[in-house]
């Protein structure tokens, strides 16, 4: 019976990676990635402290951009 089994799964095994062979040789193109559900943000480092934020929440100042006006008030760059 174990063997009956095994020549099943074998045999399952041999069909499913003949089947995709096939298909590739028909000249079908693989399936394209996925694509990104949103547009990648860019990110910047505050200048003071090197913390990684999306440039439209930096506050610019200027000797550069912060993270937070605090640190922008640290650098004395008004």
């Amino acid at each position: 019976m174990k063997y009956l089994l095994l020549l099943t799964v074998v045999l399952v095994a041999v069909w499913v990676w003949r089947h995709n062979r096939r298909d590739m040789r028909d000249g079908k193109p693989p399936a394209p990635p996925p694509r990104a559900l949103t547009p990648a943000t860019p990110m910047i480092a505050c200048t003071q402290c090197g913390t990684h934020v999306p440039e439209h929440e930096a506050v610019h100042g200027k000797r550069g951009l912060y993270c937070c006006p605090e640190h922008r008030r640290q650098c004395h760059d008004g």
